[in-house]
């Protein structure tokens, strides 16, 4: 079931990289190796360049019309293989089913949306102060784009940066995570069986900070386009000053929750923890900080636990499975490290708290009251199935405690009163807030962060604009 793996450079796959070396891809269920990744060398890497560098020229001069019509069939194939697809992420991830076929379908979404946007890529006309001057504002594409994408939506963050930049006629080097390559590599093929031209698209992998700085360093990357954590993302970003590089970053986020008194808390309660628990809490706009008005707490509380307790881990291939494991070793020791944190400063294990089983990265969806606004699991992004919920009085109260961190990337309110859900949406310091609902992130809205969450949208008429550059044409 599980894809063979390899690079794509210069309209080519390559099954060994040129750096003779590579790591194990892990199924995160079992902990069992699934396939061998071949990592880039860095000529391997000069060679993508080289390539990409002829790719823009080719796909730059090909029409708006043209790219749509290649970029929706791809986006067809991925919706005629979604099934393949969705499997490869599940083994390689983790994520149920359900979830891992979702993404694929909304990643063929957000592909066939940023072919059309590329057509209605317009410019206009300034009038002139004098006769016969004439002034035109053209959008043109930047060039040769570095993207890198985390593991934790191994297609749809790898799609919103390969539809931007190819609906705007860029090409792309895409260094995709290691722990998560399968179904990159079959989005991938989506794109070469659908025709696109031999180097606007390329894919490698290797040691992340190696391959970023190899490739930051050269003159013909002018955008870099990045999602993962805030110091990461910083670094890449001093990188990228260093040569007036353009930078798109969706960094980390620790989004708050207010659930007010006049909402309805079960109803509240059900829409947030399904939110929550989604790719057990490994997303980045999960909702990680719960503050809920004294009046209704006792049955949000009530609620959310029982939607907690009855989540069934497991194999995300199994039908019954409703939250698989967490995506490595890593996030189980941070989730250990989180609770433990959490009870030296007086907090309550409502229910979890632990590791679930003896085999496989799995982790109980933990919820935790009585947790000081300065604990671990209150001012550090946790990106796992942990939900601590705590009491807010006042409106003023919750919106100082909400917006005291540096973080700003989701935030989330319920409330049924209009004159509240305005408020409560203009005082979040958040790039998107959801208000009685979490529906932030779809193709034709944009997607990004304030604060140290980082800077520059996806999706939308503004991920389009990330990819292209402002000419001003005076002409006498």
């Amino acid at each position: 079931m599980y894809g063979e793996l390899g690079l794509f450079i210069d309209g080519a796959w390559k099954k060994n990289g040129g750096a003779n070396k590579g790591e194990d891809v892990i199924n995160p269920a079992t902990e069992k190796p699934l396939a061998h990744l071949p990592h880039a060398s860095k000529a391997d890497l000069d060679e993508a360049l080289e390539s990409a560098k002829k790719g823009f020229a080719a796909w730059r001069a090909t029409s708006a019309y043209d790219r749509c019509k290649i970029m929706h069939k791809a986006a067809d194939l991925m919706r005629e293989r979604h099934d393949a697809i969705a499997k490869i992420m599940v083994l390689e991830q983790g994520k149920p089913y359900a979830e891992a076929r979702g993404e694929v379908i909304v990643s063929a979404d957000i592909i066939d949306w940023y072919a059309e946007e590329g057509r209605r890529s317009y410019g206009r006309i300034v009038p002139g102060r004098g006769k016969g001057v004439r002034q035109l504002v053209v959008q043109e594409p930047i060039g040769v784009v570095a993207a890198f994408t985390p593991w934790n939506f191994p297609v749809l963050t790898p799609a919103r940066k390969i539809g931007g930049a190819l609906a705007a006629g860029c090409s792309l080097i895409l260094k995709a995570s290691e722990e998560t390559p399968g179904a990159c590599v079959e989005m991938v093929r989506c794109f070469v069986d659908a025709g696109l031209p031999k180097g606007v698209l390329h894919l490698v992998f290797g040691v992340p900070a190696e391959v970023s700085e190899h490739l930051m360093a050269k003159d013909a990357i002018r955008k870099i386009s990045f999602t993962g954590s805030i110091p990461v993302g910083k670094h890449l970003a001093a990188l990228a000053a260093k040569g007036m590089k353009r930078t798109t970053m969706e960094l980390g986020g620790h989004s708050p929750v207010v659930v007010f008194a006049d909402a309805d808390p079960e109803k509240a309660a059900d829409t947030i923890a399904a939110f929550k628990y989604r790719n057990a809490g490994q997303v980045c706009i999960s909702p990680t900080r719960f503050y809920v008005q004294e009046d209704v707490y006792p049955r949000f509380l009530k609620r959310f636990t029982e939607y907690a307790n009855g989540i069934k881990l497991g194999d995300g291939l199994e039908k019954t499975t409703t939250m698989g494991p967490l995506a490595n070793a890593r996030r189980l020791d941070a989730m250990d490290s989180i609770v433990a944190d959490a009870k030296s400063r007086g907090g309550k294990i409502v229910t979890g708290g632990e590791r679930g089983g003896n085999q496989g990265f799995f982790y109980k969806p933990t919820v935790i009251t009585d947790v000081p606004d300065d604990s671990k699991i209150m001012t550090q992004e946790p990106f796992g199935p942990v939900a601590p919920i705590v009491t807010f009085k006042s409106f003023d109260e919750v919106v100082e405690r909400a917006n005291s961190l540096e973080f700003g990337l989701a935030a989330y309110a319920f409330t049924t009163s209009n004159s509240t859900a305005a408020a409560i949406g203009d005082a979040l310091e958040s790039g998107m807030v959801g208000v009685n609902s979490v529906a932030i992130s779809t193709p034709e809205t944009p997607f990004g962060g304030v604060k140290e969450s980082g800077h520059g949208s996806e999706g939308g008429i503004e991920g389009l604009g990330a990819y292209l550059v402002t000419k001003f044409i005076s002409q006498g």
